[in-house]
């Protein structure tokens, strides 16, 4: 988990900064004496947001990342960019992939500001519903643009939200149910957003797996490691079956998802902590929801209130 900041006037002092921050590069400008960059970063061990003001026209030649890679533009323009697919030209509300992890890219950066987030291919691996047997590395996009103006303005908004609300905020640092579970909804977002090699679809053997055996090995993996980092594969392979199969015996049987599953044992744990701790402890409702993988107050807040019919604030006070 780390922040930094970087801001210059200097163009080859930017140039190595980018270098460092992203992949070997090389940069240009046909006025490098008004060359102001603002580079601000957050990141968590599998992802990180960097906001970006780039106050100047700049030429790029990147070499690949080894991540993917995401922009969504807020102001100004990226013209000209291409990796894999054709040059295409971005503006405000856009969000694409820069490109495939293995490959380089370039482009002009039009006095912009955007965001460029970057994650780590097996995180995307994890959350995709793909067979045991493939590997992490398999799954990619395969599209440079959402599927839909919808998916692109969702996906902007939950970047934005991981940004500024998760990785941001201090006192959820030492949190890494939060961290995990972010991050994890993040990469859960860009599948749903882009198109890509992942399965999705249940085979023969998936359904002949989605049996109550594989639901029970599932529950109780996930009632006894609901304090730990958990996703969906780790799950699927406490069941010793695939991700597809998981997910579709817990549609079959529950009505609901693994994930779903998982969070709301945690919210029944932290209604345990509730009640355990009373008032006058120095417990909050904030730390309690942050222990459990909750970083959004509100949000726990109406979670739990659907369940138990008060808010949590008053078990505490109980």
């Amino acid at each position: 988990m780390g922040a930094l900041l970087f801001e210059s006037d200097d163009l080859e002092r930017t140039e190595e900064f980018l270098s460092r921050a992203y992949a070997a590069m090389r940069i240009g400008s046909s006025t490098p004496a008004e060359s102001h960059a603002r580079i601000s970063r957050h990141a968590s061990e599998s992802v990180s947001v960097d906001l970006v003001q780039m106050n100047f026209e700049m030429s790029y030649e990147v070499g690949p990342l080894g991540r993917i890679g995401l922009c969504s533009m807020h102001t100004g323009f990226i013209r000209d960019h291409a990796a894999s697919a054709p040059a295409d030209t971005y503006g405000p509300g856009d969000v694409f992939s820069l490109a495939p992890p293995d490959e380089p890219y370039r482009g002009r950066v039009d006095r912009a500001r955007y965001h460029v987030t970057l994650i780590a291919p097996e995180l995307l691996a994890q959350v995709a519903s793909a067979a045991s047997d493939r590997e992490p590395d398999a799954v990619r996009l395969t599209g440079h643009r959402p599927r839909c103006e919808e998916a692109a303005r969702r996906l902007q908004g939950i970047i934005t939200h991981l940004r500024d609300h998760v990785l941001d905020a201090p006192d959820l640092h030492d949190q890494p149910l939060v961290l995990s579970t972010a991050a994890q909804y993040l990469a859960a977002s860009v599948l749903s957003a882009f198109p890509h090699t992942a399965p999705t679809e249940e085979t023969a053997r998936d359904r002949r797996d989605a049996h109550p055996l594989t639901v029970r090995r599932a529950v109780a993996h996930i009632e006894a490691h609901a304090d730990r980092e958990l996703t969906v594969a780790d799950i699927a392979a406490a069941a010793h079956v695939t991700t597809r199969a998981l997910q579709y015996a817990f549609r079959r049987h529950l009505g609901t998802t693994p994930m779903r599953y998982l969070r709301r044992v945690r919210l029944a744990a932290a209604h345990e902590e509730l009640l355990r701790a009373g008032p006058g402890r120095g417990v909050t409702v904030t730390t309690v929801a942050a222990r459990w993988g909750f970083a959004h107050p509100g949000r726990f807040a109406r979670e739990y209130r659907a369940a138990y019919g008060r808010r949590p604030s008053h078990t505490l006070r109980a």
